[in-house]
């Protein structure tokens, strides 16, 4: 079938809107959803512009991982989704190894290669123009008008709420918010910094307020994002550029330090500034990209009994969690609206641009309606 999609061809360069092949023949649990909307994410705007972290998969591509949509055919071996339901689709997972039979998906082993290699599990390519491959992303590739997904990556979500926002859900929203609820699990009153006020710092902000934190300190080089966090919840925030000493500064407003920090961006030097801002037992996530640094092991961590863990995709199941949190948004708890506006496929060059100058939080395609 034909589709149209927003395609990458060469790294740096502009996306091309076009139409394109897809394989729409579906295997016994894949289903074939037509996108309604998708989020922006900063690991689409790196694939695209740099590669991601494993590298680039082959070029060309179809990026977008926070697709949402309506279910439009389903395999024969599917039974928990059906025509018109609403979706959103998350990461992908492949559900034999030890981790995912563990209940783990979110750290599978195949992830990578999943979630990153641009070919389908078959080792496929499900996009074509012109008899040239063109590679996925996140085995979903929501930006296009159609996405071929497997069962397991796919989310039923209420018809009450908008579609078009909860693609996000998808991946920044849940990581960010998974990563407090899911992974943290502060009890009330805890103490935590969050560096980094994107999409991820924000919802691990939302999410310390759903879990009565307090303080909730934010921190970052952007005055307009900090207003943001105090807006979603924070109750300090800190200008880095203008307060360089971070850590005396949490430790001034909590004695001691916070039991938990959360870092949401890839600065080099972040997750020192983090773990010196904990105190004894504080407990430091790390959501963000590469850090390059030195720690005094024995000073910052080891005598002060600290732990410093990874967290992927919020340690979320997205089957649970997502639902989840569209309750918490009808309830006005989690008020992720707010960080969203949307762009017609046609400008997401435009959008791309918006969230790297930071004029936009969560940008997010519509699709066309033909």
């Amino acid at each position: 079938m034909k589709i149209t999609a927003a395609v990458s061809h060469i790294t740096g360069e502009p996306l091309d809107i076009q139409k394109i092949g897809l394989n729409d023949d579906l295997k016994a649990d894949e289903i074939l959803v037509k996108t309604v909307a998708s989020g922006i994410c900063g690991a689409d705007i790196q694939e695209a512009q740099s590669g991601g972290p494993t590298g680039h998969a082959p070029l060309p591509m179809v990026l977008g991982h926070e697709g949402a949509g309506i279910v439009e055919k389903v395999g024969s071996g599917v039974t928990e989704f059906e025509l018109g339901d609403h979706v959103t689709v998350s990461y992908a997972s492949c559900g034999t190894c030890s981790q995912c039979i563990m209940g783990r998906p979110y750290a599978c082993e195949r992830m990578a290669e999943l979630n990153f290699g641009g070919r389908d599990t078959d080792g496929g390519y499900r996009y074509h123009s012109q008899a040239k491959n063109i590679s996925s992303f996140f085995q979903q590739s929501a930006f296009g008008t159609y996405m071929k997904v497997q069962a397991r990556n796919v989310i039923k979500v209420t018809k009450d709420v908008d579609l078009r926002m909860l693609g996000p859900l998808g991946c920044g929203l849940q990581t960010g918010s998974g990563t407090v609820l899911n992974d943290l699990r502060p009890q009330p009153g805890a103490g935590i910094v969050v560096f980094g006020t994107g999409t991820v710092g924000l919802s691990a902000i939302m999410a310390a307020k759903v879990a009565h934190c307090d303080p909730i300190i934010a921190v970052d080089i952007l005055d307009s994002r900090l207003e943001t966090a105090l807006d979603m919840g924070a109750t300090h925030v800190i200008n880095s550029q203008k307060r360089p000493d971070v850590s005396q500064e949490v430790n001034r407003i909590q004695a001691g330090g916070v039991e938990f920090a959360v870092v949401s961006a890839g600065i080099n030097g972040l997750a020192e500034l983090a773990t010196r801002s904990t105190g004894i037992y504080g407990t430091i996530a790390i959501v963000g990209g590469a850090f390059k640094g030195e720690f005094n092991l024995a000073q910052d961590v080891l005598i002060p009994a600290r732990t410093i863990r990874g967290v992927l995709q919020g340690s979320s199941l997205p089957k649970v969690f997502i639902p989840k949190l569209i309750k918490l948004y009808q309830a006005e708890h989690f008020p992720f609206d707010r960080l969203i506006k949307f762009y017609d496929l046609d400008n997401v060059n435009q959008a791309f641009a918006d969230s790297q100058a930071g004029k936009v939080v969560k940008p997010v395609l519509v699709m066309p309606s033909r």
